[in-house]
């Protein structure tokens, strides 16, 4: 598979043309349309930057294979050099192709939203609570490696400190295309705290994704709402705030129901939650059909059955299996700490395929 440079010049053409609008005075004396341009242009920046880096790498390499070819059979110290430089031009010419092929493969358009996601405790108990934040971990951990920054919006936690469920949006650049593949069954085979006996139990948690909307996506009038004030509590019941800055909003008309519970403010509590609100609707409103949708969020929840999932973490082993390509990774540790990148390569590029 090779880079369709259609593709990088349609990608060094958008940037060159966003490069002319924003130098525009019109465009650089309205913050707000400077601010959408800049971060549109500030998304696709790494893709530009890797482009030119093996653009300047295919040079390089002319230029030495070609001087190669002029050199004597005498020059065998000059020629020793040259290939050696070869060789590294090549390789790091390589790893650009494989970095662009992952920019240029992007066909969904969403995939340069931030995200909301859910993780949910599934068949386990306990064991699966303390699973579920496991996984906020890792997912903490992707988000401090690719530079996203993480926003706890709602959370239902336990005595021991799992979570029965909680939803949280990861903004950045690109995270939807990131994090996309994460949606489904995750299990866990491991010894669990609570287990006296030693013996390793399988449980699992559901992950959703979904990429955020922007208010302009969806249109909401405030008379479809039902707004909600309550205290926020903590594990057990017990109260953390004391007074109602928690909000629960319910849209009438399709019966969904987000909340926050995070922030002690209760305006930044209901931002939160009218940003879940909206990238749900905006889900709903991309299928004519809106039971289409439903099915697709189930299928990417699924029912927290053990038989239903998208990877394995086995602890015994330092085993993590994606199931879905039959990759099998023996460095548990280091995924669960955030080094998620090379099962999401290895699931870009499937999917490009037609196999994922």
């Amino acid at each position: 598979m090779s880079i369709d440079k259609s593709k990088t010049d349609q990608i060094l053409a958008k940037y060159e043309e966003l490069t002319g609008t924003m130098s525009d005075p019109a465009v650089a004396s309205n913050p707000d349309v400077y601010l959408r341009y800049s971060k549109e242009m500030g998304a696709i920046a790494p893709q530009v930057e890797a482009i030119r880096k093996y653009e300047s790498c295919e040079t390089e390499i002319d230029g030495l294979l070609e001087m190669l070819s002029d050199m004597g059979s005498e020059d065998s110290e000059m020629r020793e050099l040259a290939n050696a430089e070869l060789s590294d031009a090549k390789a790091r010419r390589d790893l650009l192709e494989h970095e662009i092929m992952l920019y240029v493969m992007t066909q969904d358009p969403r995939d340069m939203r931030s995200v909301i996601m859910e993780i949910r405790a599934g068949a386990g108990g306990e064991e699966s609570a303390l699973f579920a934040a496991d996984l906020l971990k890792m997912y903490r951990g992707y988000a401090a490696i690719r530079g996203f920054t993480v926003n706890v919006i709602d959370s239902t936690d336990t005595e021991l400190g799992g979570f029965k469920e909680i939803v949280f949006e990861v903004e950045g650049p690109r995270a939807y295309s990131r994090l996309k593949f994460e949606s489904g069954v995750h299990r866990v085979q491991r010894v669990p705290v609570t287990e006296s006996g030693g013996r390793v139990h399988t449980s699992t948690a559901t992950v959703a994704v979904l990429p955020k909307a922007d208010p302009t996506d969806v249109d909401i009038n405030d008379r479809d709402l039902k707004i909600d004030r309550f205290r926020a509590s903590g594990a057990g019941g017990q109260h953390i705030n004391k007074t109602s800055s928690a909000i629960r909003i319910t849209h009438l008309p399709t019966g969904l129901v987000v909340q926050c519970q995070d922030e002690r403010s209760q305006i930044k509590n209901k931002d939160k939650a009218m940003a879940v609100l909206e990238s749900r609707l905006w889900a709903l409103a991309r299928n004519s059909d809106s039971s289409r949708e439903n099915d697709e969020r189930k299928s990417q929840v699924g029912t927290g059955d053990r038989s239903e999932r998208i990877r394995t973490y086995n602890y015994h082993q330092g085993r993590v299996t994606d199931h879905r390509i039959g990759l099998t990774l023996y460095r548990l540790d280091d995924v669960l700490a955030g080094d998620l990148d090379e099962i999401i390569d290895a699931l870009t590029l499937a999917q490009a395929a037609g196999e994922a």
